[in-house]
């Protein structure tokens, strides 16, 4: 444990906190891992309880924290589309340990 405490301050561990923390950011990371670019509503239909506000916040907010890049198409009618930016990928690591972690204990 000792070894995970390097750091003198809580500081970096808050941040990462602050980005993934919620009940619905992991799993919007998670299914943009998994799945690549995606558009609003198939994220909407693979994230079962979510609301259509709710959503739209944790997308913003992920957005506004450059972990994905909403990418939106001049057509009727209209098309978004999201995928994980470069920082956004640099957490696909932590989602893989989070899985083999419950793999191994669920």
């Amino acid at each position: 444990m000792k070894e995970l405490c390097y750091v003198s301050n809580k500081e970096p561990f808050e941040y990462t906190l602050s980005i993934i923390s919620g009940k619905w950011k992991l799993k919007i990371i998670y299914l943009l891992a998994c799945s690549g670019t995606v558009r609003y509503g198939v994220i909407r239909k693979s994230i079962d309880g979510i609301t259509h506000k709710m959503l739209s916040s944790q997308l913003k907010e992920l957005e506004g924290e450059n972990i994905i890049l909403r990418k939106e198409y001049p057509q009727i009618p209209p098309k978004v589309e999201y995928s994980l930016t470069e920082k956004g990928e640099s957490l696909i690591q932590l989602v893989k340990d989070m899985c083999e972690w419950g793999v191994k204990n669920i």
